[in-house]
């Protein structure tokens, strides 16, 4: 029955149906890591967190008989990365801003989407959505208000790190739509804590002054001795995300990428409300103002292109 209700559902909302509640798992669960930060670094968080997740993938490919053999494995490599390192800066910039404003600014990913398919896929594009990359990237400047008297790239990080995910979901749909959600799966969880493990043991032979890590503790701190409350909250984020990013890996294997983006949009708001139930973050009407846009731009560059998926890509807009 399942099967044949989705069958007769267009794909992008089928897109929609995995990743709504995936942004409703995120969006609780990333402001947690608020009270991560207080006990360890963004690096040792995504090596434990991974070290959870990639064993809890094995064992359950292992119990339902699934293969964790990549098909492309270039591809998922290069996947893996992306997706990765945008997590990693997202993560970094969490105990630096409220949630609201780091995932609206990586939320930024549609504009990139839009001018990666541009750059790479020769998408013919009108003047509403260029108009649009325009807006898009007034709102991220307002949001993330960045101070060129005393520039610090750390203030950047979430919009780098839209930039890395959308090229992540690019190659999701364009090269690894046929790879097994749990491979792709892993492939995230195990680079993330490569990642990890490398950038905490770095950081600790570095060993930066108080100064130095004063400037990002989360991103900057090196190996902590792991506390119970470290591990406590690190097990919630881990099973949350691996419920959470399964489904958002399937929802972009069904539908393009452009088309699904915009039901990523409800992390903000999930997100916001968290964020103001625990930690009364609120944005100001700058910021606020910079979130309306971000989210204006992507879904006018959204709906500019859903006639290219129902006229089956034979001809492009050029509003």
């Amino acid at each position: 029955m399942n099967s044949t209700f989705f069958s007769r559902m267009p794909n992008t909302l089928i897109g929609g149906f995995y990743i709504i509640p995936s942004m409703f798992i995120i969006g609780l669960i990333d402001n947690f890591v608020r009270f991560i930060a207080l006990e360890a670094g963004v690096w040792q968080f995504h090596f434990i967190r991974s070290c959870i997740g990639t064993v809890a993938i094995i064992l359950f490919c292992l119990y339902k008989g699934h293969s964790l053999r990549p098909n492309r494995l270039g591809v998922v490599f290069i996947r893996s990365v992306f997706i990765a390192s945008s997590m990693l800066l997202y993560f970094g910039s969490l105990a630096l801003m409220p949630i609201a404003e780091a995932g609206a600014a990586l939320f930024s990913s549609p504009i990139f989407i839009l001018g990666f398919s541009v750059l790479f896929f020769k998408t013919k594009v009108g003047l509403l959505r260029i108009l649009s990359v325009g807006v898009g990237f007034t709102g991220v400047l307002l949001l993330l208000k960045p101070d060129f008297t005393n520039f610090s790239i750390i203030t950047l990080f979430p919009m780098v790190a839209g930039a890395l995910y959308a090229m992540g979901q690019i190659l999701t749909r364009h090269y690894c739509a046929d790879e097994k959600t749990s491979v792709l799966l892993l492939g995230f969880f195990a680079m993330i804590g490569i990642m990890g493990f490398i950038g905490s043991v770095f950081l600790m032979l570095l060993d930066l002054s108080p100064e130095t890590i004063a400037l990002a503790p989360f991103f900057l701190t090196g190996w902590q001795p792991i506390s119970s409350e470290f591990m406590f909250w690190v097990v919630i984020q881990a099973s949350g995300s691996l419920i959470a990013v399964a489904g958002l890996i399937k929802g972009y294997q069904v539908a393009e990428p452009t088309f699904v983006a915009i039901f990523e949009y409800s992390f903000l708001i999930f997100a916001g409300f968290w964020g103001w139930v625990i930690w009364s973050q609120v944005p100001d009407m700058i910021g606020f103002f910079g979130i309306v846009l971000i989210i204006g731009a992507g879904m006018a560059i959204t709906i500019r292109s859903l006639p290219l998926k129902s006229e089956q890509n034979q001809f492009f807009d050029k509003s």
